[in-house]
C-alpha cells in the first residue's frame, strides 16, 4: 500500500506553481467577459409573482364572482405554465382574503358577508384615524402639493380602476408623514380586500365627486393643523362610502 502521508517536496513546489496559474486564469476569465447587456433579474418579478397581479386585478376589477372557482389548469394554460406557479399565486391571495380554497372544489373567490364588511370599514376607522392623528404635526409643504396633484389627477380619470388606484395614493399620502410603515401596510391590507366594493361605491350615486370633495375638506383640515376636524372629516368620510355601498348591496348579499 503506497504511502499517503506528507508529499515530498517536489510535490508542494509543483502544488505551489499551479495554484498562481489558477488565481491568474480566473482573474483573467473575469476580465474578459463579454458585456452581455444582461437584465438584473434579482428585481425581475417571479412568475407566479406576475400571476399573482393579473388574478389580483381580475379579482377587485370584479371579472370573476364571489364563490366562483378558479380552475388552475386554465389559468396556467393562459399564462402557459404548469400549475404549480398558479397555485403559488392562489396561495399569496388567499393570504390577502381575495382567494379561498374548499375541498372538492379548490381555489374560490372569497365571499364577504355583510357583517365582514362593516367590520372592515370599523378597522379603517381606527387605525386611520390613529395614523393621521401622528402624520399631520409631521405634513410638509411636498405633502400638500403631493396631495393635490393625486387629486387633480383623480378628478380627470375615467377608467373606474384607476380611481380605486388614486383614493389609496391619496390616503397613504396623507399618512406616510406619520413614519409608520406597519401601520401603513395594515391599512393597505384592508383597503386590498375592500376594493373591489370601493370600485362599485365610486361608481355610484357620484362616488366619485364625493370622494374628491370629500378628500379636499379632509386636505385643508390637515393643513390648518386641525387634527380634531381632519380626523372628524375622515370618519364621515369612510361612514359614508360604507353607508352607499350597502345601500347598492344586492340584499341577499
Amino acid at each position: 500500500m503506497p504511502f499517503l502521508g506528507r508529499p515530498s517536496s517536489g510535490t508542494s513546489q509543483r502544488k505551489n506553481f499551479v495554484y498562481p496559474i489558477a488565481i491568474s486564469l480566473q482573474t483573467t476569465a473575469a476580465v474578459n467577459l463579454p458585456k452581455l447587456n444582461a437584465p438584473d433579474l434579482g428585481n425581475t418579478p417571479s412568475t407566479s409573482e406576475i400571476i399573482t397581479r393579473h388574478l389580483r386585478d381580475a379579482i377587485v376589477a370584479g371579472h370573476f364572482a364571489e364563490d366562483e372557482p378558479i380552475r388552475q389548469d386554465d389559468i396556467a394554460r393562459q399564462f402557459n405554465v404548469s400549475k404549480i406557479p398558479v397555485r403559488e399565486a392562489l396561495k399569496r391571495l388567499e393570504a390577502e382574503g381575495l382567494v379561498m380554497f374548499q375541498r372538492n372544489r379548490g381555489a374560490m373567490v372569497t365571499r364577504v358577508s355583510d357583517a365582514e364588511l362593516a367590520q372592515m370599514f370599523e378597522v379603517r376607522m381606527l387605525l386611520e384615524d390613529k395614523i393621521l392623528r401622528l402624520a399631520i404635526p409631521n405634513m410638509t409643504e411636498e405633502t400638500f402639493a403631493r396631495a393635490e396633484r393625486i387629486c387633480q389627477e383623480f378628478i380627470g380619470e375615467d377608467d373606474v380602476g384607476r380611481w380605486a388606484e388614486l383614493n389609496w395614493e391619496l390616503h397613504a399620502c396623507l399618512y406616510e408623514p406619520a413614519q409608520r410603515p406597519f401601520l401603513v401596510s395594515l391599512i393597505r391590507s384592508v383597503n386590498d380586500k375592500l376594493e373591489r366594493y370601493l370600485r362599485m361605491q365610486m361608481s355610484l350615486s357620484a362616488g366619485k365627486e364625493r370622494a374628491d370633495h370629500e378628500h379636499r375638506e379632509i386636505i385643508k383640515a390637515c393643513r390648518a393643523g386641525d387634527v380634531d376636524l381632519a380626523v372628524k372629516l375622515l370618519d364621515e368620510h369612510i361612514a359614508g362610502v360604507c353607508k352607499t355601498l350597502f345601500e347598492h348591496l344586492p340584499h341577499a348579499h
